[in-house]
């Protein structure tokens, strides 16, 4: 069965694969962990900012939410204030005391008060002055007071659900306050003579931007959103961000979804209040530095992969000359060339194995002195006296049939044996060869029956059938002759005897059989004759069974199948060689 052709692939290129997978999954690893740990960390640190600057926010808001809800309590604690908010009777006094007690009270807390706001005083007096500031339906740009009357609120909505909610001392957005940004903080004065009449309503308003503060701290513009939240009411009183917008009613309609994934939601709740800081922070932002750290870390691996492979290949390569230097050697070796040694500088595995590899050589240098050659001149010499073993015995064998004829003076009979026998012996000499064309071989057989005619006229028939196009085959000399010999010295029984021979191309052998109807063997004759050649009969047939094995292996040599009394046939098994040589592959074979 042929073996399948396999890819070859050095030694060396596979452990540098390997070397390589290796260094390629180390380095994804590290940087995989590594990068994570980078993306972990900027995003706490992201984390920890937005939660200072929400403390400040926090802290901001509710120092301002204070400060107002101060303001607030002063005016309502104040009896002053009270008194002069229900002085009635000459508008002339009553201008005198708006001036006196009112208006100072109002306009004291605008100039303390850090930022811009509208304190408006809605009285239910209607003997005092009405006094208006700036438009409301314009931006806080200076504080301004105003003092109006009662009747300027009864008709809106929204203090209608404050009365229906029986609500007070609470911060809402009313009128314009959402569009321009601001809040309001309302609270209602009742009378301390019996604190249920109410003597009027006290609004402060001012901008939620200078509630929350500085936005440095929150890059709005990097998609973070900034919103007041009232957990009250659930409603968003002012947003800033999403995509620059910091108008508090247009950001509250275009509010981002929360639960979407991609935003991370972090909450601060202003005490004493049910207003909530909320910071929406994208993912994005936490993660902006991630494309360059994720960039650099991959420029490192890969620079680390390809500085470890630079060294892989060197290593490799050095290595790779030593085992190619190696089995080139061995390649030599194997074709018979035992005299080169191999030389490694340095002390590793490489000079051990040269150290082996040279034992070996000169070992095996030695046993083929001891056993190759020596073995091949014993099996040249066994066969040339296995050669020169067959020839007298035919020579004494008919030289005593010719004296015979002789003695009888039958001299055109012996005439005739000597012909046949010189022309035997010349086939047999064959200029030395020690091959023969299988044509050859047959004119020889054919010299030998002419001889066998003389003796035996009209007893015996032979028939050849050979088939065409081995005439040409070389074969050993002398390897039919004995067994026709033998069918007449053995196998003859009464007045008549046929032989056949016959030959055929089987695969890449030769099959050739001599056949005769002569008396045959028993079982153990047969085997006494292949086991011991000393035996009657004994020489031809082991001798040409042990010249072919000799020559062409133990594969090849001669098969006898014999029924006593029924006749004989000998198959001889041969490679089909046109050039009588034994290729020099079955030659080490069948010496080893």
């Amino acid at each position: 069965m042929e073996k399948r052709m396999r890819t070859f692939m050095p030694f060396t290129y596979k452990m540098m694969i390997s070397y390589l997978l290796l260094v390629l999954v180390t380095d994804v690893v590290i940087g995989y962990v590594s990068y994570t740990m980078l993306v972990q960390s900027r995003t706490e640190m992201a984390e920890t900012n937005i939660k200072t600057a929400m403390e400040q926010t926090e802290n901001n808001l509710s120092y301002q939410l204070g400060e107002i809800q101060r303001m607030s309590d002063t005016l309502f604690g104040s009896l002053s204030f009270q008194r002069a908010l229900q002085k009635k009777g000459d508008p002339l006094q009553t201008y005198l005391t708006m001036l006196d007690e009112i208006v100072p009270q109002i306009q004291a807390p605008l100039h303390l008060y850090g930022n811009h706001i509208r304190l408006l005083v809605y009285t239910t007096n209607g003997y005092l002055n009405e006094v208006d500031g700036d438009s409301m339906y314009e931006e806080i740009k200076d504080s301004d007071y105003y003092i109006l009357p009662y009747s300027e609120i009864t008709n809106k909505s929204w203090f209608n659900a404050i009365q229906d909610s029986d609500k007070d001392n609470i911060w809402l957005q009313v009128d314009t306050d959402r569009t321009l940004n601001n809040i309001s903080h309302f609270r209602k004065l009742v009378s301390y003579n019996d604190y249920k009449t109410i003597i009027g309503y006290v609004r402060i308003t001012t901008r939620l931007d200078d509630l929350l503060g500085d936005f440095k701290a929150f890059p709005t513009e990097e998609g973070l959103i900034l919103r007041l939240v009232d957990t009250g009411s659930d409603t968003v009183l002012y947003q800033r961000g999403d995509n620059g917008d910091t108008d508090g009613a247009a950001a509250a309609s275009t509010m981002p979804e929360e639960d979407n994934g991609t935003y991370l939601v972090m909450q601060n709740k202003i005490p004493n209040t049910s207003f909530v800081i909320e910071t929406l922070v994208p993912n994005e932002y936490l993660r902006k530095d991630a494309g360059k750290l994720g960039s650099v870390i991959f420029y490192v691996c890969l620079i680390s992969f390809l500085v470890m492979s630079i060294i892989g290949f060197l290593v490799a390569r050095l290595s790779g000359r030593k085992m190619r230097r190696i089995v080139t050697f061995l390649r030599s070796f194997q074709q018979g060339s035992f005299q080169k040694r191999l030389r490694f500088s340095g002390n590793d595995e490489f000079v051990h194995i040269a150290g082996a590899f040279n034992d070996m050589a000169e070992n095996i240098q030695d046993l083929i002195k001891k056993v190759y050659v020596e073995g091949i001149q014993k099996k040249q010499a066994e066969l040339e006296a296995l050669q020169a073993q067959i020839n007298p015995h035919f020579l004494y064998n008919t030289l005593s049939t010719i004296g015979s004829l002789a003695n009888l003076s039958e001299t055109e009979k012996v005439t005739g044996m000597v012909e046949g026998l010189a022309k035997f012996y010349r086939l047999t000499l064959n200029d030395g060869q020690v091959f023969i064309p299988l044509a050859k071989e047959l004119e020889q057989v054919e010299a030998y029956l002419d001889i066998q005619r003389i003796k035996y006229a009209g007893k015996f028939d032979v028939h050849i059938d050979m088939e065409r196009g081995l005439g040409d085959c070389k074969v050993i000399k002398l390897i039919l002759q004995p067994f026709v010999e033998n069918i007449f010295k053995h196998a003859w029984f009464g007045s008549h005897i046929a032989i056949r021979i016959s030959g055929r191309a089987a695969g890449n052998k030769v099959e050739l059989k001599i056949i005769d109807t002569g008396i045959g063997m028993k079982p153990d004759v047969l085997k006494a004759v292949m086991a011991q050649p000393g035996q009657s009969g004994g020489y031809g047939i082991r001798n040409v069974d042990d010249r072919i094995k000799l020559r062409y292996g133990d594969e090849y040599g001669i098969e006898i199948g014999s029924v006593f009394g029924g006749g004989t046939t000998v198959r001889i098994l041969l490679p089909i060689d046109r050039q009588g040589n034994v290729d020099e592959e079955e030659q080490r074979r069948l010496l080893a």
